[in-house]
């Protein structure tokens, strides 16, 4: 289960139903801890960065995200043309996401598939903390000492190094964060009741993630396992951090949205 994403008054826990969305979740949740790093000019942002970037590559790496990102939003694209002849649909809006799309893929694919493979690959600096960053405490001064030197070096230059490596990343960026925006934006929650702490549905059609809402001020949390064909969702309670979770055994009363496109 990915999330929370909180808003003023409701926390959102998402919940993948495929692989694809799954990878895309933990990107953006990188991608989001990068940017919170970079924004630290000290030595432990900068150090914290890197170790952002590095698990975005190994994650970047591991499949052909390109493929599935162009493939994705090529049918999310065809998904929205079809809409322009319905009647109530804003043509401004659409035409927008439209465009945003295309460039998505435009962007994506002018990259090499194995870009962040490659990254690692031809810069021995960067895989002499990989291979250590696993460790407990296995980037320290005395065991990448040149890593060291890196994060005292004068801010302008250790930020030109990050500007280079993450400038391929940002197509990704935002070629991940359209498809997601897409795809919770195409379900309104809608008000469920789960009769002592359970809900049991069946999912109705191909859906990519499920997203359930409860109020800020719930002390139980959503634990959700999903099939082919249906879903439960069963709320829990932490009375205490140093005890287990237990199953809320009164009715609890949150939001439900059941996103897929296609």
């Amino acid at each position: 289960m990915m999330g929370p994403i909180t808003s003023s008054d409701t926390i959102w826990f998402e919940q993948p139903l495929n692989e694809r969305v799954r990878t895309y979740l933990r990107l953006e949740f990188l991608f989001k801890r990068l940017r919170h790093h970079r924004a630290d000019a000290s030595y432990w942002g900068r150090r914290a960065a890197v170790g952002a970037l590095l698990d975005i590559f190994l994650l970047l790496g591991r499949s052909d995200l390109k493929g599935d990102i162009t493939k994705e939003l090529g049918e999310q694209h065809a998904h929205l043309r079809r809409l322009e002849a319905q009647p109530g649909v804003n043509d401004d809006r659409l035409s927008d996401v439209l465009q945003r799309i295309d460039q998505a893929v435009l962007a994506i694919q002018g990259l090499s598939s194995q870009f962040a493979g490659a990254a690692l690959r031809n810069n021995d600096f960067l895989v002499s903390i990989a291979n250590r960053i696993a460790i407990p405490g296995g980037t320290t001064g005395f065991d990448l000492p040149n890593f060291e030197l890196w994060l005292r070096r004068p801010l302008e230059e250790s930020e030109c190094d990050l500007n280079a490596w993450c400038s391929d990343i940002g197509a990704f960026e935002r070629a991940i964060e359209l498809d997601l925006d897409l795809i919770r934006a195409s379900a309104d929650p809608k008000s469920v009741m789960a009769r002592e702490g359970i809900h049991v549905q069946s999912l109705e059609g191909p859906r990519q993630m499920l997203r359930i809402g409860v109020p800020a001020d719930c002390r139980a949390h959503p634990e959700i396992s999903a099939g082919k064909h249906r879903f439960t969702v069963r709320f829990m309670e932490t009375r205490e951090t140093s005890s287990r979770s237990h199953q809320v055994r009164t009715d609890v009363e949150f939001q439900l949205a059941c996103c897929g496109i296609g």
